[in-house]
């Protein structure tokens, strides 16, 4: 697998225990998984994020798909929800499949028979439609997201304290709130759309099903690395 981390390296990092721990635990002894990691410099990602030129950004990402291709990766994967705003663009530009981020966990949600989700990650994915528009399109979601208030408090805590391996008990409560909302609204379940949000909340913050797009991407990678 070929990995395009660094958004965050907390995040990617969560990618490589995962995908190695669960490639030990089906093949068993010391077992670990072949994969290739790109991983960019987030500060320089985060500036052009937040000035909005994905042009460049999309640069970034091609960039990063092609040299993994050229290392010998048989298929990509993004670990960030973010920049799968690009994921056309990144797909067109090599002759390796693309593992969506959205895919694995729309899957999970539609096998349980849920069909109204509510959106926790950047201000960039609640608010575009390059994420939410692939889980109502594709996957025949209803995509609750938060209000404008709660949504810069789930984004500043993902850019000023996740993103830098800070984790605040009051951060949590605050997303704990903004679950709440959520659920009062219809939200049958929850789902953590970016990939740092597994390092604040678990199922054990909503009082619904939440479905981790980290731990349920890495999955996905293993079982397509393994098939």
């Amino acid at each position: 697998m070929g990995l395009i981390g660094g958004m965050s390296w907390e995040s990617s990092a969560q990618y490589y225990r995962i995908v190695n721990q669960e490639v030990r635990a089906r093949l068993g002894g010391v077992h670990s998984a072949k994969s290739l990691m790109w991983s960019m410099d987030f500060g320089e990602i985060e500036r052009l994020q937040h000035i909005g030129d994905w042009s460049a950004l999309t640069g970034e990402m091609t960039d990063a798909a092609r040299r993994l291709e050229a290392g010998g990766a048989d298929f990509l994967v993004i670990c960030t929800n973010t920049m799968h705003r690009m994921a056309d663009a990144i797909s067109a530009a090599v002759s390796i499949p693309l593992l969506h981020i959205a895919d694995p966990t729309a899957e999970k949600i539609k096998a349980l028979g849920l069909s109204r989700v509510g959106l926790l990650g950047t201000a960039f994915t609640m608010e575009q439609d390059f994420y939410k528009g692939r889980l109502i399109e594709r996957h025949g979601q209803d995509v609750l997201v938060p209000g404008e208030e709660d949504r810069k408090t789930v984004h500043d805590i993902i850019y000023k304290e996740l993103v830098v391996g800070r984790v605040e008990d009051a951060s949590r409560d605050a997303y704990r709130q903004v679950i709440q909302r959520l659920v009062e609204r219809g939200a049958q379940a929850i789902i953590m759309g970016c990939t740092e949000i597994m390092l604040l909340i678990s199922q054990a913050d909503s009082p619904v099903p939440v479905f981790d797009t980290t731990e349920l991407h890495a999955l996905a990678a293993v079982d397509r690395a393994l098939a």
